[in-house]
This record gives C-alpha cells, sequence and structure tokens, in this order.
C-alpha cells in the first residue's frame, strides 16, 4: 500500500478558548457532558478553522477575498476554484445554485478536523468583570459582567488527504504547488495562536503524535489522557502503545508514527522518549514536511 494521509493528535494548553451564546450578562464556554457527571470545555473545528485561515493569510498570504453574497447566503465565488484559493483546496466548499443554473458544486474536505477538547474537567471558575475604568472617567456606576474561564489541556486531532490536495475535477494543480501548500498548513498548525477577547493565546503543540499512513484516519483521536503524578500530569502511555500496534496490511503503524514533545512539561517524558524515540517539536515538524516532499516527488 501507498502512503496516502497525515494524521496528527496534538495537547496544547491554553485558556477560555471559545464562547457560547451566553445567558444575560454571562458569557459561556461552549461545553461538552459526560455521563460521569465531567463538564469539558472546547474549541470548535470552525474555530480552529477560522483560525488556521486567519494565519495562512497573515504569513503566507493565503487568498481569503473568495466570498459574497449575490444569492443570498454567504458563500464562495462562483468563479473562483481551488487554483485561487488555498481555503476551498483544503478545507473544501459547497457553492448553491438555483434550478435554472444547473446543480450546486461541492468539494469535500481534505483537510479535517476535530473539536479541541479539554483534557481536565471544567470547575466553574468565574471572572468578576467591570468597566470601572471607563465609567471613573464620566462619573458613572459601571457595567457588570460575569465571564468563566477554564485553563486546561486541550487536544485536537486534523487529519490531511494528501492524494485530494490539489485535485477538482479538471483541475489538478502541480506537484510543486501540492508540497507548497500543505508544508504552509503544517507551518501553521506548528505555531498556532487565537485571538479571542483582547487575549492571544498559544495553540502550539506541546505533544504531537502522527505521521503518513496508508490510510487516512485519525488514528489517536479520543486516544489522549493525561494522569496526575506527584503534581504534575503525565501523558498516558499504555492507550498511545495498544492503538499504535494497529496494523494496515501486515505493518503496525507503529513503523509510520513520531511523537514531538515540550521538554519538563510531562511527568512522564523519559517514558515517551524511550517508547517512541521522541524529538522536539521543530524536528517533529522537519521530518513531517520531508515526508510530504517525498510523497509528491
Amino acid at each position: 500500500m501507498n502512503k496516502k494521509g497525515i494524521t496528527l493528535t496534538i495537547i496544547f494548553k491554553a485558556q477560555s478558548l471559545n464562547y457560547g451564546e451566553g445567558i444575560g450578562n454571562i458569557s459561556e464556554l461552549k461545553k461538552l457532558s459526560r455521563g460521569d457527571g465531567s463538564v469539558y470545555t472546547y474549541a470548535s473545528r470552525q474555530a480552529l478553522r477560522y483560525d488556521i485561515a486567519r494565519l495562512g493569510n497573515k504569513m503566507f498570504n493565503w487568498n481569503l477575498e473568495v466570498v459574497d453574497k449575490l444569492k443570498g447566503t454567504i458563500q464562495f465565488k462562483d468563479d473562483l476554484t481551488i487554483e485561487d484559493s488555498e481555503e476551498m483546496d483544503l478545507f473544501g466548499y459547497m457553492k448553491t445554485a438555483k434550478k435554472e443554473e444547473g446543480e450546486s458544486k461541492t468539494r469535500s474536505a481534505a483537510v479535517r478536523l476535530s473539536n479541541a477538547i479539554s483534557l481536565e474537567d471544567y470547575k466553574s471558575d468565574m471572572e468578576f468583570l467591570t468597566n470601572k475604568g471607563l465609567a471613573d472617567r464620566i462619573n458613572e456606576f459601571p457595567n457588570i459582567a460575569n465571564v468563566e474561564q477554564h485553563l486546561s489541556f486541550y487536544t485536537y486531532t486534523i487529519t490531511i488527504d494528501l492524494e485530494k490536495i490539489g485535485e477538482d475535477g479538471n483541475i489538478k494543480l502541480s506537484n510543486d504547488e501540492k508540497v507548497k501548500r500543505v508544508i504552509e498548513l503544517l507551518e501553521v498548525i506548528k505555531i498556532l495562536n487565537r485571538e479571542i477577547r483582547g487575549r492571544e493565546e498559544n495553540l502550539s503543540p506541546l505533544f504531537i503524535i502522527g505521521g503518513i499512513y496508508e490510510i487516512n484516519s485519525p488514528f489517536f483521536l479520543g486516544r489522549i489522557k493525561l494522569d496526575a503524578k506527584e503534581g504534575q500530569y503525565g501523558i498516558n502511555t499504555d492507550i498511545l502503545k495498544d492503538t499504535a500496534t494497529l496494523k494496515l496490511g501486515d505493518k503496525e503503524i507503529l513503523k509510520d508514527t513520531y511523537v514531538g514533545l515540550v521538554k519538563n512539561e510531562f511527568a512522564n517524558e523519559e517514558e515517551v522518549q524511550a517508547i517512541f524515540n521522541s524529538v522536539n517539536i521543530q524536528e517533529f515538524f522537519e521530518k513531517l514536511e520531508n515526508e510530504v516532499k517525498e510523497y509528491y516527488k
């Protein structure tokens, strides 16, 4: 079998990444509940996609001038293709059409994201806010707000279908352009951040596991768990070891799996190093980018 797709599962640490509708003057974080009563906050895949596109434009001048509202709904422009837009190529598109105009045009995403879900449960931390600094200037009583806060490790998974990048019907981009787009995406993921409510949160990986595999599948999604060890969190390696024994044909996915981590962040980094021969985050991405270049040869 030939390698076809990238799977990356990432851990990062951040605070209060995505707010929902809220009630009154209370800003509520987006949350998920589990059967044991635990509550976890999350940043939606749409929020991650937004920040990837934002940084792609900022770092590599990705074309984001690709939408209009000529048909009543906000969607990608009819006259643009994946050749004109990295965003359309990576994340897909749908262009609706009226009956007399023919069929709607769709192209599924080559890059797929999970939600970024907290690995520590939410403990109902709340911040009390006022605009006293402004109110005092005009001798008025300040407005009051309450904002939910959660500092936690988070995990998400991204998959990249290498066969679909740069391919859409009769449109076929050059291999050089395909390499360029995938590597730019990986560079964005490496230093990903999120701008929210006057903060800039760092979503860059503290731990990352994955590689290029013979099938496009999120192998390590739902396989990340942290264990508390002497006041510091460690990564549960048993789950990862069992997952890495999965076979595609007669080959374990472990043979194509890399691990990168930031030193002194997790209690059992030596154990992770011994099992997966881990490297630092920069080396991880350099290895992956070299494999991408080899793939498109």
